[in-house]
Formats: C-alpha cells, structure tokens, sequence
C-alpha cells in the first residue's frame, strides 16, 4: 500500500471523529451552529470525506480482478463511492455556508450515504475475496456508518469503529496471499555431506 492510502485510511476517520468532539462541544450550550466549533468541526468533515474519495480512488487501482464481471464491480463500486461522497460534501458545503441552497431532495439525502456505503464495502469486499484484507475489516466499517445511521451523537464512538476497519489499510499490512509453502526449483541443486561417483565411460 501506498502513503497516500496509508494517511487516507488514518486521516480519514480520525477528522470524522473530531467533527464528532467538535459537534458534542458546539452543542453544550444547547444550540448548533453559528460557532466556532460548528465550523471547525464541519470542515473536518468535509477534509474526512475528500479523503475517503482519494481512497476509494486508491483502492480502485489495487482491487485484483480476474474476470469482466469482478473488473466490472470494481468500476460500478468506485462510481458509486464517489457519486455518494459527493453528496456528503455538498451537505458539508451547505452546513457551512447556509447562504448555498441544499439542492438535495429528501431520497437523495437517504440514497447517497447508502451509495457511499455500498461503494466503499464492495471495494473492501473485493480485497477481502483477493485476500488482501481480513473479514472483518468492511464489518466494522459498516458497522460504524450504522452506528451513525442511528444515532449521530454516536459519531466518535462510530469513528473510533471505522479507525479499527481500516487499521490494515493505516499499517500498510494487506498484502496478496502467496502460496502456503515455497517450492523448490529444479535448477537449486541439493547438496549433502557424499560426494557423488564419478561415472567412467
């Protein structure tokens, strides 16, 4: 893996989990938005999911694919990402400058996390398939977007469960699975301790 998926893979959950401190302390007062930490805290966001647009767009490159549907897949999952992030960026875009009209229709706003979602664990699905990564990397990053579904003041604890996904992806440690064991090459010879006779003609 590369340091741009690395830092992508880190970067990328540890902002959404700032936004969610940053949310949890603009709300104290009893009101969000209009503050310092709403706005330091919605643009973490939105540097989040420029993040997760780069790594959707590097894991893309490294999906092994042997065949037209898998290559196929791999394609329809990294537009579907990027169509979903979009949105989350305009939403973000919108939560900052209230003055930009949303734009989003009501199923639109449900659809395009989904499509985020799906995207994004199709891709991982893929390198688990190749071998490339654990089960239950996509697992728990699908259970953080549920957790976020559900309730958004879980939005830390849901970050902290997406970090924990995609620890093989920061570490750097998905690696293809070779063979269980190395095989000897006809041309290394085998020594040993007795000299072989010398054949007479």
């Amino acid at each position: 893996m590369t340091f741009t998926t690395r830092f992508a893979a880190l970067a990328a959950p540890l902002l959404m989990l700032f936004y969610g401190i940053m949310r949890y302390v603009d709300g104290r007062d009893g009101d969000r938005g209009n503050g310092p930490a709403w706005d330091i805290g919605h643009t973490a966001f939105f540097l989040a999911f420029v993040l997760f647009v780069v790594l959707a767009v590097r894991l893309h490159k490294v999906v092994p694919v042997a065949a037209r549907w898998q290559r196929g897949l791999r394609d329809g999952a990294l537009v579907a990402a990027l169509v979903g992030a979009a949105g989350f960026l305009w939403v973000t875009l919108t939560d900052l400058f209230p003055a930009i009209p949303t734009g989003l229709p009501d199923l639109a706003m449900v659809g395009l996390p989904v499509l985020f979602q799906l995207g994004m664990l199709t891709l991982l699905g893929q390198l688990v398939a190749a071998r490339w990564l654990p089960v239950w990397s996509p697992l728990l990053m699908l259970f953080g977007f549920v957790l976020i579904a559900v309730n958004l003041d879980l939005l830390p604890f849901a970050s902290v469960v997406i970090l924990c996904g995609l620890v093989p992806l920061a570490t750097g440690s998905p690696r293809p699975a070779g063979p269980s064991r190395a095989h000897r090459t006809p041309h290394s010879p085998v020594r040993s301790g007795r000299r072989s006779p010398r054949r007479t003609p």
